[in-house]
């Protein structure tokens, strides 16, 4: 067996690191073809890993090799585990992948999952406008909300109005993976998913302290610090924390968060790795969902008038909006030797929330003036539990002819949720133009109260081949078991259990010339459990898709920089259809396809200047489904949008350490009715940042939407319109030390 080290390092059987707190195997052995009966491997160096911090390049930082769950070094990563679940470059990943990791969040000012996605290619985040509850993600045209969500691997299950929403402030990168998935996470959306991979303690001492505030009343304050508790280097710790107090762009709602997550690492010698990972988050907010007509938002109403972005369609007497959400789970990781790994990843997920609100409805029939708003009174209080565990074994070995990163796993998944939904009609109507509140509404009336558990194991296996020193192979398969329980409180005799079973597949071969250009094609399927009954009280079927995808990546040698293409094309079938004969039906007949181009660059093009760039087109349209929607485009869906980002950071000279930024994002039309006769209009949006770092400060004001342009994020009916993102200006100062 013959080990080379990429970058001379010394390269050792086994590390043991008793007494070497800065020592730690970063490289995982990636398998190369090195000849008959041979395994060149990649890189195992024992290197210090610095912790980001959030505190983007503020600061000396110590030299570091980048591994799949650690910081990104600037903007461009090199390496992922979302793919794979294996320590993988990007670069022979035959699949499309975007990393943001800190320094990006950082430059950008995301206070959001939304907004640190909004500079990448394929995703269209905030559909519903700047949502102060939740997150809402379309991948290459399908919903990735509910299923789509992942942490550190492990599926963030949200159905109904049970929802998470992590804070991108505790993330170390957050990772879009698109096409199907299922192979590796089971049930899962056909676009794509989002992996949020958690800042964990890093192995030197990190403090960080950050103040910042801005538009609606915005004052915040964050911090993070870890490192070494004990001089042996055996035990690390880190706390990540974000405190803040705001309104929203609504009026008479609050927008408050609490976030903490205390972590720790236990490293007993250079095989073994055991990491504890928590946090517990609190949001008080409001005004959510404004569901505004069509007819004065996107085009003037009967008298000429738009309704005013911060109008607040609910009442301030009732409308509130509390979550508590907290995590407790474990990452523990064990070499054996220089082919055997084990992993076992598992987490227990809770969120609790009330949402009581007046909710649009249309204009009120008969009102020729449309001045008067309808509204119901709702109210929701679930209760969702989850229990996620993925033991994984890895062996990275060859068989005398080709080099093989064999991957063999069974995850378990256990999903309950206690719900209950109420609605109160009728509501007095609200004046767009004098509205009046302190209206209290009739009795609240339950139409929902139920339990649902969800149970899904799954085993999977998965093979990177390496065929030659360029081409590699990846094939994977998958076999799940899932079984819901539905259990009506209101009509017991409307009880169900579902039983489903799926196999998955997914085939990858890519090829690496040595000029960094690598030309890749891959397929699979998916499939996902959809919760729910018809009005016959049976379990929908599981949703199932397929992609083909071709596409390139480009990493050329010495510059920091990497460009990707796709062209896909994939379906979705078992898609659920509104039934043209009960509205208070859905059939499950229909299919959707899309068929796309994707492009993105991510590049540091020189000393302090960082370039993100991203293009999505895609053609999206139901091919099978009911009369009202077959061969139209699904609601709320652009096909197309594109953005740029440049930052510059003065690297010497007297003004060094001065910088600025600017970004621009536009989002083509969509439609707001099945027949696509009602369009929304397409929208250009203006981003800047200007920061200033010196000796472990930094001072920075970032604006979104600079030019302050009223616009529509998008309408899933005619009464359904949601308005986007004001204008927001946040000032921060921060030091690192």
């Amino acid at each position: 067996m013959v080990l080379r080290g990429s970058l001379g390092r010394m390269i050792i059987r086994k590390a043991a690191l008793a007494g070497a707190s800065l020592a730690v195997l970063t490289g995982a052995a990636e398998a190369q073809q090195g000849g008959a009966g041979t395994i060149a491997l990649d890189t195992i160096s024992v290197e210090g890993q610095q912790g980001s911090g959030g505190a983007g390049h503020a600061g000396p930082v110590s030299p570091r090799v980048e591994t799949a769950t650690g910081p990104v070094q600037g903007y461009v990563a090199t390496r992922s585990a979302t793919a794979t679940k294996t320590d993988t470059p990007i670069i022979r990943t035959p699949q499309s992948i975007s990393v943001i990791g800190t320094e990006q969040i950082q430059a950008q000012k995301a206070q959001t999952l939304s907004e640190a996605l909004r500079y990448a290619p394929g995703v269209f985040a905030n559909q519903f406008g700047p949502d102060t509850r939740l997150d809402w993600f379309i991948i290459r045209g399908f919903s990735a909300t509910e299923a789509g969500l992942f942490r550190d691997g492990l599926q963030l299950f949200q159905t109904s109005f049970a929802n998470y929403r992590i804070d991108p402030f505790g993330a170390e990168r957050i990772e879009l993976l698109r096409g199907p998935s299922a192979t590796l996470f089971g049930g899962s959306p056909v676009g794509g998913l989002i992996n949020i991979v958690t800042k964990r303690p890093p192995l030197e001492p990190l403090h960080y302290l950050e103040l910042g505030g801005g538009s609606f009343n915005q004052a915040y304050a964050a911090f993070d610090l870890g490192g070494p508790v004990d001089p042996e280097g055996h035990w690390f710790y880190r706390l990540t924390g974000r405190l803040q107090n705001s309104d929203a762009q609504v009026q008479f709602a609050p927008e408050d968060r609490y976030y903490i997550a205390p972590a720790f690492t236990y490293k007993p010698d250079g095989a073994t790795t055991f990491t504890v990972l928590t946090s517990f988050q609190r949001d008080v907010t409001g005004g959510a969902g404004q569901f505004l007509p069509y007819f004065g938002t996107v085009r003037p109403q009967a008298l000429g008038l738009r309704i005013n972005r911060s109008l607040n369609v609910s009442d301030p007497l009732i409308d509130g909006y509390t979550r508590n959400q907290a995590n407790a789970g474990y990452i523990f990781e064990h070499q054996f030797d220089d082919v055997w790994t084990v992993r076992q990843n598992f987490r227990y997920s809770l969120t609790d929330v009330r949402d009581q609100r007046y909710v649009g409805n249309g204009y009120v029939e008969g009102n020729t003036t449309e001045t008067e708003l309808a509204r119901y009174g709702f109210l929701t209080t679930p209760t969702a539990s989850t229990i996620a565990v993925d033991t994984q074994a890895e062996a990275r070995f060859n068989d005398g002819y080709f080099a093989h990163d064999l991957l063999l796993g069974v995850d378990y998944k256990r999903y309950r949720l206690a719900d209950y939904q109420a609605s109160a009609s009728p509501v007095d109507p609200l004046n767009i133009l004098s509205p009046r509140y302190g209206v209290i509404a009739g009795p609240y009336n339950p139409y929902n109260v139920s339990t649902q558990v969800l149970q899904q194991v799954g085993l999977y296996a998965q093979d990177q081949i390496r065929l030659t020193e360029r081409l590699t192979f990846l094939i994977g398969g998958r076999q799940d078991f899932v079984t819901t329980d539905v259990t009506n409180k209101l009509t017991p005799s409307a009880s169900v259990r579902g039983d489903d079973q799926a196999f998955t597949g997914r085939l990858g071969l890519i090829y690496n010339f040595d000029n960094g250009f690598a030309p890749y094609v891959t397929w699979g399927t998916s499939f996902n459990p959809v919760p729910g009954t018809n009005t016959a009280g049976q379990p929908y079927r599981p949703d199932k898709g397929d992609q083909i995808e071709v596409g390139a990546k480009f990493e050329p040698p010495g510059w920091n920089t990497l460009l990707t293409v796709a062209a896909f094309d994939l379906q979705r079938s078992n898609v659920l259809t509104p039934d043209p004969a009960n509205p208070f039906n859905n059939l499950q007949v229909g299919a959707v396809r899309s068929r796309g181009f994707e492009a993105s660059v991510v590049a540091s093009l020189a000393d302090g200047l960082n370039l993100v760039g991203a293009y999505t087109v895609y053609d999206l349209n139901t091919v099978k489904g009911t009369v009202l929607d077959l061969g139209k485009v699904p609601v709320g869906i652009p096909e197309t949008f594109g953005s740029l980002w440049l930052d510059y950071t003065i690297p010497s000279g007297e003004w060094k350490g001065f910088g600025f930024g600017g970004g621009v994002r536009y989002v083509g039309r969509s439609f707001a009715d099945v027949a696509n006769t009602l369009r929304v209009p397409d929208y250009v949006l203006f981003d800047a940042a200007v920061h200033y770092e010196r000796d472990g400060w930094r001072a920075a004001v970032n604006i979104q939407n600079a030019g302050d342009r009223r616009f529509v994020s998008s309408c899933s009916t005619a009464t359904a319109c949601f308005y986007g993102e004001q204008r927001r200006i946040i000032g921060s100062v921060s030091y690192r030390w």
